[in-house]
């Protein structure tokens, strides 16, 4: 592939994940604002953005931008968008396909994670990219993590995934969704994460076009789905017994992004901006 083309996808995704982020914030602001339920005393949340510049020379540089909003609805949400280039360490390349004998890398991607404050709206995570080393390709995914049983808010959570991904291939749903069940699993409490969803990485089919209109699908997915799950409980009533809960479940979420997530060891490895990196955290969490 030519470097023009490359150069021609690098600017294609990165206004995409620019442009899923407005929309991710103008539909949670729009939820902040239809809220009815207590506490009343909380002010309507609206996103507080950040710009960020990656410290580097010629070589490596980038940067982004953190978009954290705290509210009525959703105690934390946090959207980054980022675009970084430079080369990874010599022990880093070993580990990302295509950087073996060429460290550098290009990436951009969008990171999302939602703490809601009421226990019976499930946490969720969004999360795709673009990388680009001597090889190219797509990869993230979406999961649910419901604070309570909710078989109901899982089960319309899967199917607008599954929807999404017949759309582009019969086997992708089967495949990712087995992906996200391994990957987002605490082997050290043999129990997953969560309800699941789907992850996929190294997505480069040999058909740019089709894998980008894929990861779009899945941007736009989350974008229906997870809306509807956040207006369907937002305003039930919910107990003290029920916030602790939601707590200890928070817990777990911690332990997965500190010791096993792929794209906090990324950011971390590359210099990427800390606050940005660890967004994902609650605002409160408690361990029994």
């Amino acid at each position: 592939m030519s470097s023009a083309a490359i150069e021609q996808h690098k600017a294609k995704a990165s206004a995409w994940f620019e442009y899923l982020r407005d929309r991710i914030c103008e539909t949670c602001e729009m939820i902040e604002r239809e809220f009815t339920g207590p506490p009343r005393e909380l002010s309507v949340g609206r996103f507080e953005q950040q710009s960020w510049t990656r410290a580097g020379d010629a070589v490596d540089g980038g940067g982004g931008v953190i978009s954290i909003m705290r509210g009525r609805v959703f105690e934390k949400i946090g959207v980054n968008v980022s675009t970084v280039h430079g080369c990874f360490s010599p022990e880093f390349a070993r580990e990302i396909e295509g950087a073996e004998n060429d460290p550098r890398f290009w990436a951009s991607g969008i990171s999302l994670v939602a703490h809601p404050r009421n226990p019976h709206v499930p946490t969720v995570h969004l999360n795709t990219r673009f990388l680009v080393t001597t090889r190219a390709w797509f990869g993230g995914g979406t999961d649910l993590t419901p604070m309570l049983p909710a078989r109901e808010d899982a089960r319309d959570f899967h199917a607008a995934l599954k929807h999404a991904c017949d759309r582009h291939h019969p086997d992708y749903h089967a495949r990712y969704s087995k992906w996200c069940d391994e990957y987002f699993f605490l082997p050290h409490r043999s129990e997953p994460r969560g309800a699941g969803g789907i992850f996929f990485d190294q997505l480069a089919s040999g058909d740019w076009e089709a894998d980008f209109a894929f990861t779009r699908e899945v941007g736009l997915a989350f974008l229906d789905i997870y809306p509807q799950i956040v207006r369907r409980r937002m305003n039930e009533p919910w107990t003290e017994d029920e916030r602790a809960q939601q707590r200890v479940r928070r817990g777990r979420y911690v332990e997965f992004n500190l010791l096993h997530d792929r794209g906090t060891r990324f950011g971390l490895k590359t210099g990427g901006n800390v606050e940005a990196i660890l967004m994902s955290l609650p605002p409160e969490a408690s361990w029994p």
